[in-house]
């Protein structure tokens, strides 16, 4: 059985169709990645699958549950991690307290202002922080970071509540090509060792093809191809729709073109 099982998603807002009868699977261990031209329908499709809108009808099976209707923090509970365009952390407080608070988050647990955050959950936020290579600056305030380390650090919270499926929307966006790399690649390695499903948005193709072990391709809302990068690297409709010509990827295209 799929880990996460999409099945005739559809959204309409004032009668255009964002996302029509779109579905797909993610399977545990498994990086995917969700590519389309801008206006594709990719962010509404996302934003579905974790609860932030609710699908005018379809069904979103993760681990046998159909979470539609759930709101993001239900989702989270049942076992989703998130990681958002702009990084998502509290810059006035140190990358370990960012990921402490996910933890105490995570647990419903009260914290009470006069109890030490650096009392709780210390261990198991350190556990986190070496997995994402931060240990060296867990004392650190998150806003003197590389952006490339903010990032580390908001993938760390993601994996704080030991997600089955992580959701992933352009994790690399405003990176350098050695930074976006580094991530994900450590992402991939995350995924397969911990048997994870990975989902991600993405407008680096270089990162796309180079990593994600299957691509659904959305354009105009509807699901025009999936399978490996390189059946639909070649597919003619991904052509079409990036292009508007019969034109393939090629190794200069994989720098410019955009999800």
């Amino acid at each position: 059985m799929s880990l996460l099982s999409v099945r005739h998603l559809s959204k309409r807002f004032a009668g255009v169709a964002a996302v029509c009868d779109v579905s797909f699977e993610v399977q545990a261990g498994e990086l995917l990645a969700l590519i389309g031209p801008n206006g594709a329908g990719k962010s509404t499709c996302f934003n579905m699958l974790n609860g932030q809108l609710k699908p005018d009808s379809g069904q979103v099976i993760l681990d046998g549950v159909d979470v539609v209707g759930k709101s993001p923090r239900q989702v989270w509970s049942h076992g989703v991690g998130r990681t958002f365009q702009i990084a998502a952390t509290f810059g006035s407080m140190t990358v370990m307290e960012n990921v402490q608070l996910a933890l105490h988050s995570h647990r419903s647990s009260v914290f009470h202002a006069w109890q030490a955050m650096s009392h709780s959950y210390r261990q198991e936020a350190l556990s986190l922080l070496e997995q994402v290579g931060m240990q060296d600056h867990a004392d650190r305030p998150c806003s003197v970071l590389a952006y490339g380390d903010v990032k580390r650090v908001e993938l760390a919270i993601a994996l704080s509540n030991k997600p089955k499926l992580l959701l992933m929307d352009e994790p690399t966006a405003g990176m350098g090509p050695k930074e976006r790399n580094e991530l994900i690649a450590l992402t991939k390695r995350l995924v397969i060792e911990q048997r994870i499903g990975a989902l991600f948005t993405e407008h680096s193709m270089d990162v796309v093809f180079g990593y994600a072990d299957r691509m659904i391709v959305l354009a105009r809302g509807k699901l025009i191809a999936q399978g490996d990068p390189q059946v639909v690297r070649a597919d003619a409709q991904v052509q079409e729709a990036y292009f508007g010509t019969g034109k393939t990827f090629t190794s200069e295209d994989l720098d410019g073109a955009t999800a």
